[in-house]
């Protein structure tokens, strides 16, 4: 699971060290298991906000993790076309390679801890897919993608694109050095990551080697999130029991403890996790499919604005080839 490492992360900014006295550890409100389904072409996926209530997700709507899976040549596979309205998606691959491209001409390459953040805003098409190199060789794919939702004031601002190189996330590590920590968004003890969001939020890569503990430091109003990529560990002072593809969420209060188990399995060298909270916007959701607006009349409508065409169209060199 590379995304981005260090080679020592002694040399890196340090979180402070808590006060017990003072500190006051979110408990763990409710632990859920990821069911898995395939996504897309037909590519596997975790989904990670299964059995979980919008109120304890807000402001985010849906995760899915995408692999980990070492395919064969001629195995890799992305989406169609689709689309998009009223919300945000956030891709990041931990390991492996996607190309996406959208009906406004945008697009790129996305790689190894870097991360594409796509305002859907009002409506946009989008594709994305492995580059034909990763088609032909196979080779591993293991990424997530995040929905994070748009206020009722944004909903219809114009799309936009934000590439967010790996090297770009704010990095630092636990007192003990026991940890890496990787912030794409918001910010985690004054450490800010690049990420540009309309929700206050925050998104960290955490990587804990066994035997370690993280007590992240969290701001009151936000929601709190831990989902774990790889390994197993605990959640919370009540040290509740988590492993791969589980998802924790958290109640009231200004930190997160999470510990490693000493003892991993043979092929998993450390605890990953995806740590996620926002402050939540409290706005009706009417969510269907790849629209997210605040009611079921604004649903309609976005349905019959892509049938119509008025979310865009395909570029014409992307159509598919007809005899």
């Amino acid at each position: 699971m590379p995304a981005i490492t260090v080679d020592d992360v002694l040399v890196l900014p340090r979180l402070p060290r808590l006060d017990p006295a003072t500190t006051s550890y979110r408990p763990v409100r409710r632990l859920t298991t990821a069911p898995s389904g395939f996504e897309g072409e037909g590519f596997p996926v975790r989904r990670a906000f299964a059995g979980v209530p919008v109120n304890e997700l807000d402001p985010f709507i849906h995760l899915d993790q995408m692999g980990e899976v070492d395919y064969a040549p001629g195995e890799p596979k992305g989406t169609p076309w689709h689309p998009h309205r009223g919300f945000e998606t956030v891709t990041y691959m931990i390991d492996g390679t996607m190309d996406h491209q959208d009906s406004l001409g945008g697009g790129g390459t996305i790689t190894n801890g870097d991360t594409q953040w796509m305002t859907a805003g009002g409506g946009i098409l989008h594709i994305e897919a492995p580059p034909e190199k990763l088609v032909t060789s196979g080779g591993l794919f293991h990424g997530l993608q995040l929905w994070v939702n748009l206020p009722r004031a944004a909903k219809m601002i114009a799309p936009k694109y934000q590439d967010i190189r790996g090297r770009e996330s704010a990095l630092l590590t636990t007192p003990d050095g026991g940890s890496l920590i990787r912030v794409i968004a918001g910010e985690v003890a004054g450490h800010a990551g690049p990420g540009s969001t309309f929700t206050p939020i925050n998104l960290a890569h955490v990587t804990l080697q066994p035997g370690a503990q993280l007590d992240l430091p969290w701001q009151p109003d936000y929601n709190a999130l831990v989902y774990v990529l790889a390994g197993r560990g605990t959640v919370g002072v009540e040290q509740r029991p988590i492993q791969i593809g589980q998802l924790a969420s958290h109640g009231a209060g200004d930190s997160i403890r999470v510990s490693a188990d000493k003892t991993q399995d043979t092929n998993i060298p450390a605890m990953e996790l995806f740590i996620m909270g926002g402050r939540p916007i409290r706005e009706p959701v009417a969510h269907y499919g790849p629209f997210v607006m605040n009611t079921r009349e604004e649903l309609m409508q976005a349905f019959e604005d892509y049938q119509k065409g008025r979310l865009g169209v395909i570029p014409a060199e992307r159509l598919p080839h007809t005899s």
